[in-house]
């Protein structure tokens, strides 16, 4: 079992999943940064979060798209 840190529901959670052929999210808890102090521990969460942000609706995970704002890039 491996974990990082994701966005889910715009709130700071832990996100504990299984690797393989198909990412599979076995859950998340919900956590503040405050618990982190290390500088490492607050590198993580800048890149985790930046990477991954869920929408978790009715026992179901979602990965949001960026969008072209998200992006850096102008229409």
């Amino acid at each position: 079992m491996h974990w990082c840190f994701a966005k889910v529901n715009n709130r700071l959670a832990e996100v504990h999943f299984e690797k393989g052929k198909n990412l599979k999210i076995l859950g998340h808890c919900y956590v503040q940064a405050s618990e982190y102090t290390t500088k490492k521990e607050k590198d993580w969460i800048k890149t985790d979060t930046e990477r991954l942000r869920l929408v978790y609706r009715k026992g179901k995970y979602r990965k949001l798209q960026k969008t072209p704002a998200d992006a850096g890039v102008s229409l």
